[in-house]
């Protein structure tokens, strides 16, 4: 009578998507899910939650994201609605736009930055569904 439905196997997983170490890509990546990337991404991102880009990754490409923890290399235009966090191992090139930033002693911080207040209407919820 209140049996609950089973939840599917991304759901488990906090619908969060991965590439690896060692993993290339060349091509534009489109999510509403978290993401991770650990390898190396030739194209722009778009990530309509969390992107975490890990200390063996590297981005040639924009970034439009919620928020973003980065360890790794980017070169390219960054735009997070939220926080940017930049760890002590990260490399920015380019140009940052974001809401909030903080940057960790140590980050490699070669980019022009634009700070913009979070918008009050949650207008950055369909990140992702712009391209399909």
């Amino acid at each position: 009578m209140f049996e609950k439905a089973p939840k599917s196997y991304t759901d488990l997983l906090g619908k969060t998507n991965r590439l690896v170490e060692g993993t290339v890509v060349q091509g534009n990546i489109s999510t509403a899910a978290d993401f991770r990337l650990d390898g190396t991404l030739t194209g722009d991102l778009k990530c309509g939650g969390k992107l975490v880009i890990g200390p063996t990754a590297m981005i040639r490409g924009d970034i439009v994201c919620r928020n973003a923890d980065v360890e790794g290399k980017v070169f390219g235009k960054i735009e997070v609605f939220e926080l940017l966090s930049l760890k002590a191992k990260s490399s920015i090139h380019g140009e940052v736009i974001c809401a909030k930033l903080s940057v960790e002693p140590g980050a490699d911080f070669s980019a022009s930055c634009e700070m913009r207040p979070n918008p009050k209407t949650n207008s950055h919820a369909g990140i992702a569904k712009e391209s399909e």
